[in-house]
């Protein structure tokens, strides 16, 4: 056993939010208005949204000079794991006072491999639900949930997100990347995908809480060339309310990339959109749950293993 495999593995209790740097942030902010999000807090160069639950922020939009990712954020469980992180992971910061909504406190690392950052949070401070969306009653051939004049009525307007799901990254050595993340934190995969000769090549990972259940995967990557951010993934109430909300941005006008379907692996109702900047951001519902019985699959790279109904896959979607 090598000695950094003697470390404690770091404690994530959830994923928290993303950053983004866009060139042209009043176009950013009008798209994510569309795409369901509210603002939290607005500073000028820098604007913090978030959705109806409980989490402060879980999207940070900066200007700057060119579009770029910045990283997502974990929440961590406790101070303990953030001086950890600090102290045994690559280019880590120190602990220190998180300025954000929220507040708390935090920890910035680099990957080791590509250099990208990762953030990991500790102590914020919740915000009320701001809205409680009802689950609705489905009347099937055989079995009537909904009463006697008791209609399904709905209003045209973006699709409100409720907390950011998981986000997937390009990186350059699968192998190096899954040994750090799958050793260094509680991150455990749902799934492994291979090549046809058996060369592992994407996995998508789950947060290792026991017996909680917890999302299909918070967090996914594959490989190739060259290290960017594929998509950051937003969970919406129900299928109407997703299905609302592709209407809203197709009617505004923005770019579709992949969507309405439903995937294989982790079973989500997708919706992709480009925003102004380039970005994929995604609605999804009725995501797949699993706790440590599940077992890990594994199954062979292809386009069948991406959605059982919807669209074509698009020829670029996996670049």
């Amino acid at each position: 056993m090598t000695a950094e495999q003697q470390i404690p593995k770091i404690k994530l209790v959830r994923i928290a939010h993303v950053y983004y740097t866009h060139a042209d942030l009043d176009k950013a902010h009008e798209f994510l208005a569309d795409f369901g999000f509210t603002v939290a807090d607005d500073r000028g160069d820098t604007v913090y949204f978030k959705g109806y639950g409980t989490e402060p922020f879980v999207y940070c939009a900066t200007k700057g000079a060119e579009n770029e990712f910045g990283g997502a954020g974990f929440v961590v469980e406790s101070l303990e794991d953030l001086e950890l992180a600090s102290k045994t992971l690559p280019k880590a910061t120190p602990v220190h006072d998180s300025d954000a909504p929220g507040g708390g406190k935090r920890v910035t690392f680099r990957d080791p491999v590509d250099d990208f950052p990762f953030h990991l949070v500790y102590g914020q401070t919740p915000v009320e639900k701001s809205a409680h969306l009802p689950e609705l009653e489905y009347n099937f051939p055989e079995n009537k949930h909904r009463p006697v004049n008791k209609t399904q009525r709905f209003k045209k307007a973006p699709a409100a997100v409720h907390k950011l799901g998981h986000v997937g990254c390009c990186v350059t050595n699968f192998a190096k990347a899954f040994e750090f993340y799958t050793t260094r934190f509680n991150l455990k995969p749902s799934d492994i995908i291979h090549e046809p000769n058996g060369k592992d090549v994407s996995t998508f990972l789950h947060l290792d809480r026991g017996m909680e259940q917890v999302d299909h995967h918070t967090w996914f990557f594959f490989e190739g060339p060259k290290y960017h951010v594929h998509h950051s993934s937003f969970e919406v109430h129900d299928f109407d309310i997703q299905s609302l909300g592709h209407q809203w941005l197709r009617d505004k006008g923005y770019d579709l990339v992949w969507g309405v379907g439903r995937h294989v692996l982790g079973s989500q109702i997708f919706d992709y959109w480009y925003d102004r900047s380039g970005f994929i951001l995604e609605h999804y519902v009725d995501g797949d749950l699993v706790d440590e019985t599940t077992p890990i699959s594994r199954s062979e790279a292809g386009p069948d293993s991406l959605h059982i109904w919807g669209p074509p896959l698009p020829p670029t979607f996996l670049q």
